[in-house]
């Protein structure tokens, strides 16, 4: 994999700085848990799974410093996101690997290596629900640079690729920040996979014309019932691919499913800045005065998922609680 959203070497985090992409490829060199804290908080670093990770390899930076405790460095990463679930599983792994007398640093590396590895299991998972020549939607970003590597939502595409099958990807622009479009259209571009950039509200009008075969999205949180927090704008696709008779999957690690939420009621969903609506491009794009909402994730209720593409195969929804018993750690005690 040519894409990695991070990684860590010689006491130094270092991040891909996805705010630059993809006109400038740009690394963070990151030593303070307050640097990688607020690389969480300004999107240097995006996407569930690559958060937690960031937080995992905070936690370990944190303890290199000298100068805080498990509990207060948990606290000041915590601070930084509230949907995101993994970056509370990364941060709380680490923290108590920490408070035990581990090393935090080798808790952190293992956490990475447990994701990465979970990711490439659902691309294995996945790619068997695209057939040669499927023409795929995706919305926001949930490959390699959203999870280290591989991807979540994006994995099972990159197996199909890999093993000579057509394959054709619609990219969803996804505003405000258009993660889609910058960097899911990105990772495309790199692997050689074809795609096409649409506006997010053309959506409908692909599945409606039948140009559409299925839609898979990553996530940033999933309740036990199987209710989906993800990027705005995933629930409008699922409704519509509902309605139109397609498939529409949901790509995630355990990391991101929450057992303490027994439906999406529960799951806090974060309101950003009204500036990344009111402007395009740096440029505004609204009179002056005008007010704005700017909620970053959406629920999607879990009757509109066909299935949840995990590293243990294919889930419906009632199977989630089970699944979690099995094989997803201990749910974390911080966030």
């Amino acid at each position: 994999m040519a894409v990695r959203a991070l990684w860590f070497s010689d006491g130094t985090l270092h991040l891909l700085d996805q705010r630059r992409l993809p006109l400038r490829r740009t690394v963070l060199h990151l030593r303070k848990v307050s640097a990688v804290a607020e690389a969480i908080r300004n999107l240097t670093v995006r996407g569930a799974p690559a958060i937690g990770v960031a937080g995992a390899y905070g936690m370990a930076l944190a303890a290199r410093e000298g100068r805080h405790t498990p509990a207060s460095a948990s606290r000041l990463l915590a601070s930084t996101l509230p949907t995101a679930h993994d970056l509370f599983v990364g941060i709380e792994t680490v923290r108590s690997a920490w408070a035990e007398g581990n090393d935090p640093l080798e808790a952190a590396d293992a956490y990475r290596a447990k994701i990465v590895g979970e990711c490439l299991a659902i691309g294995d998972a996945g790619a068997r629900l695209f057939p040669d020549g499927a023409r795929v939607l995706t919305h926001c970003n949930a490959g390699a640079l959203a999870t280290v590597q591989w991807g979540t939502a994006l994995a099972p595409l990159r197996v199909v690729h890999a093993r000579g099958q057509k394959l054709f990807v619609w990219v969803d622009e996804t505003r405000p920040v258009l993660q889609g479009s910058r960097l899911t259209a990105w990772e495309l571009k790199e692997e050689g996979i074809p795609f096409s950039v649409i506006a997010d509200n053309a959506a409908g009008h692909f599945m409606h014309t039948g140009e559409v075969d299925s839609v898979i999205v990553g996530a940033d949180r999933i309740a036990r019932n199987g209710d989906v927090a993800n990027k705005i704008g995933t629930y409008e696709k699922a409704v519509v691919a509902r309605e139109n008779g397609i498939p529409f999957y949901v790509a995630a690690p355990w990391s991101t499913f929450d057992a303490k939420s027994p439906d999406g009621s529960k799951i806090p969903v974060e309101e950003r800045s009204s500036s990344e609506v009111e402007s395009f491009g740096g440029v505004r794009s609204t009179p002056p005065g005008s007010s704005a909402r700017n909620p970053a994730f959406d629920i999607t209720p879990a009757k509109y998922v066909t299935g949840f593409v995990t590293p243990r195969g294919v889930l419906r929804a009632g199977s989630i609680a089970r699944a979690l018993e099995r094989y997803a750690r201990p749910d974390p005690a911080v966030g």
